[in-house]
């Protein structure tokens, strides 16, 4: 079975302030490198309420769309902004992520691939922020148990910063095991080992900056893998960002291309045993453009090869 890109061009249309490192150019750079690789192409739908309830109350979703400017742009905090097209792209994100879901769970894909922005696994319950509108992997994790009946989904998120949203929207749900590495100190200041959630399904991972390759392929192996090895998730998804990359110009944790290729080669691994080789990854962070475009490729690259 064949590997899904999953975007959509109204994630295009998703405009942040001059300078913003979550630019328009993040996408196109991505989808540029991915252009000539045999991946099955599907446009993003929508995301509908009832997916969007899964993880966010309606007073969150209410107030997104009320802040959804006609004209210019609304700043929603000091990093995180709406512009004209906002509203679409990110239900496209969650639209996305969804519909990977339900690709991979009927067996027209091996795993998926979602390059839509804007990312989200920053948003939390109530609050966006970060860059982010809705959490669009939580969002799908759920999906995954409610809608096909997975009893338990584990997420990966190798992006530099913490998932706080993610974490914020899956820790009191015993079904989902979030596995965080990510260098601290740096944004959102959470993702202390500390922090377990509500029956040890939170396993967080705090790297020192300038950590590098080995440092971080020793947690994965000592860490996160076997602790997804114990959960025997039935779908495992990962947070793909690649801002952790060397290059970035937001942290400093020293990665390189092929460490993300390793992380997801091990993580699919894992999906193997326990999932039926059933991967859903979504795009988070990367700021370096041609760093970016690098790691998404390896990453894609690693899918691709298990996919066959």
């Amino acid at each position: 079975m064949p590997t899904a890109l999953i975007t959509h061009s109204d994630c295009l249309q998703h405009i942040n302030p001059q300078g913003h490192p979550e630019q328009v150019a993040r996408l196109e750079h991505v989808l540029a490198a991915l252009a000539g690789k045999s991946l099955v192409r599907v446009d993003a739908p929508l995301a509908e309420d009832a997916h969007l309830l899964r993880a966010h109350p309606k007073a969150h979703i209410d107030a997104i769309r009320a802040a959804a400017p006609a004209s210019g742009l609304v700043l929603l905090d000091a990093d995180t902004s709406m512009s004209p097209g906002s509203l679409a792209a990110a239900l496209r994100a969650v639209g996305g992520a969804v519909h990977a879901v339900d690709m991979v769970m009927a067996g027209d894909v091996r795993n998926a691939f979602v390059a839509c922005r804007p990312p989200g696994h920053h948003a939390e319950k109530t609050t966006p922020m970060g860059f982010c509108l809705f959490g669009n992997v939580a969002i799908a994790a759920k999906h995954a148990l409610e809608h096909h009946g997975l009893g338990r989904v584990a997420i990966v998120d190798f992006d530099v910063h913490h998932g706080n949203g993610t974490q914020d929207l899956c820790q009191d749900d015993p079904r989902i095991l979030f596995c965080s590495t990510h260098q601290m100190p740096l944004f959102p200041g959470t993702g202390q080992p500390s922090e377990t959630g509500c029956d040890g399904n939170v396993v967080n991972v705090a790297l020192p900056e300038g950590a590098g390759s080995t440092a971080f392929r020793q947690v994965m192996e000592g860490q996160v893998l076997p602790a997804v090895d114990a959960f025997a998730p039935e779908m495992v998804f990962i947070s793909a960002g690649f801002d952790a990359h060397r290059a970035d110009p937001l942290a400093g944790l020293d990665l390189v291309e092929d460490d993300f290729a390793w992380a997801t080669r091990r993580i699919c691994d894992l999906a193997d045993v326990h999932a039926g080789g059933r991967v859903v990854s979504s795009l988070e962070g990367g700021y370096d453009l041609k760093a970016l475009a690098a790691s998404a490729t390896a990453h894609v690259d690693a899918l691709m090869a298990r996919a066959g």
